[in-house]
């Protein structure tokens, strides 16, 4: 019967579809589990920052009481939650030279001329960067625990962070996509990188409050910070491990989760992007 074939063809498509989703996650995790230098470097920064720059300034850097906390705070305790951006947005961008090295050599090509949709290639492998940044964040979040920094991850609102963390890591890596579009060769990264990961962080609420930007005359800092997705990504786990309300940052960070994946698959279309990106290198 018609109607049965095309079921047939249906399943037949879906299990085709989840096999390579699973291959193209499959290898990204073997390729991470093989390069432990990977997960060290990974964990460098943000552990130096709390082990070395937090402790000196535990108790002279006060946070006022304001929402998400409801006493005075350590200045560990509040930049934890930034620190925790800080891996994924890391591994957001190493997935973006992931990307074009794997452009280079030609594997990425290999990819995108299989008998599935581009966009389905492209959401697997941010499917993997995403899983490899929470892992990675679970990491760090097990050596601040060793450190002495508290974190109220588990509770009824342990789904809340969860969901925060996976937002952030997707937006992250979709925005490492899009620039993996962008950047050709490989000797061109690290001039990108400074460009996009340094503004990303220090001009953001993952070191310091808002407000205190704002108090302390740092007007074009503060609208920045407020114009930057990545405070919206590290206010909405902020709010996440004390169960608040986060307000406009989920729909933010997913926003711009969805337009930088959309962009990067344009991108990647080669009668847009990324073939004609491949001609001109």
């Amino acid at each position: 019967m018609p109607g049965a074939a095309l079921n047939r063809r249906s399943g037949a498509a879906v299990r085709h579809a989840l096999q390579a989703l699973w291959a193209i996650v499959a290898r990204e995790l073997f390729k991470f589990f093989r390069q432990y230098g990977r997960l060290v470097s990974a964990l460098v920064r943000p552990v130096l920052w709390l082990a070395v720059f937090a402790a000196g300034f535990r108790n002279v850097f006060g946070v006022a009481i304001v929402p998400p906390y409801d006493t005075y705070i350590t200045y560990d305790e509040y930049i934890a939650p930034g620190l925790i951006g800080m891996v994924l947005l890391f591994n957001g961008m190493q997935s973006s030279l992931a990307m074009v090295y794997d452009r280079e050599m030609g594997m990425m090509r290999l990819l995108l001329t299989a008998p599935l949709p581009r966009a389905w290639v492209l959401f697997a492998k941010l499917a993997a960067t995403t899983l490899l940044s929470l892992l990675q964040a679970a990491a760090f979040v097990a050596i601040a625990a060793l450190l002495g920094t508290t974190l109220p991850l588990w509770g009824a609102h342990t789904p809340q962070v969860l969901l925060a963390a996976t937002g952030g890591a997707l937006m992250l890596g979709a925005l490492g996509l899009l620039l993996s579009v962008q950047v050709r060769q490989l000797e061109n990264f690290a001039g990108t990188m400074n460009f996009v990961i340094f503004p990303m962080y220090f001009i953001s609420t993952a070191l310091y409050p808002l407000w205190k930007l704002e108090e302390a005359g740092a007007r074009w800092v503060f609208l920045a910070a407020q114009a930057n997705p990545f405070t919206y990504a590290v206010e909405w786990l902020r709010f996440a491990l004390y169960g608040q309300d986060a307000g406009w940052a989920p729909w933010i960070v997913c926003g711009t989760a969805a337009a930088c994946f959309v962009l990067a698959c344009r991108g990647y279309d080669p009668q847009r992007g990324f073939g004609q990106l491949a001609r001109r290198g």
